[in-house]
C-alpha cells in the first residue's frame, strides 16, 4: 500500500512549491502548525548537503477534532505531513495518506475520517 500522495511539478523552485503549497493547504481548511527545513537542519547538525527539503505539519482543525473525539490518542500520528522535496527537473509533493497511517488503529469510525481527509489532501496536491 502506498503511502503517500505524490505531485511532481516541473521547472519549479522550492520556494514557489512552498507557497503554492501553502495556499492549497489553506483552501481546503489546513494550516500549517510546523515547518522543519530538513536541508538546513541536516548541515547543521551533520554538516551534510542534501537537496532542498522541507516538512510541513499540516492540520484542519475540524478533521482533528473530529478524530480526536473518536480516537484521543490519535494525536500521536497528528498532524498531516505534507513533505516538499527538490528533484531533477522540480520538485516533490507527497502528502501522507491518512487512511494508510490510520490503518494499524482498530477504528472503523476512524478510518472513515482518514478517507476523507485522504480525499482533502488529494485534493490540495492537486491544487499546486
Amino acid at each position: 500500500m502506498a503511502y503517500t500522495i505524490d505531485r511532481k511539478i516541473a521547472d519549479a523552485s522550492l520556494d514557489e512549491i512552498d507557497a503554492r503549497t501553502r495556499a492549497a493547504l489553506a483552501d481546503a481548511g489546513f494550516g500549517v502548525l510546523t515547518e522543519i527545513d530538513v536541508k538546513a537542519t541536516m548541515k547543521k547538525k551533520l554538516d551534510v548537503d542534501l537537496p532542498g527539503y522541507r516538512i510541513l505539519g499540516a492540520c484542519n482543525p475540524k478533521m482533528a477534532h473530529g478524530a480526536l473525539q473518536i480516537e484521543p490518542r490519535v494525536g500521536a500520528m497528528l498532524p498531516c505531513n505534507v513533505i516538499l522535496r527538490e528533484v531533477e527537473d522540480g520538485v516533490e509533493v507527497s502528502a501522507i495518506d491518512p487512511v494508510a497511517s490510520m490503518a494499524a488503529i482498530d477504528n472503523a469510525e476512524l478510518k472513515n475520517v482518514a478517507g476523507q481527509v485522504r480525499e482533502m489532501l488529494r485534493g490540495v496536491v492537486a491544487a499546486i
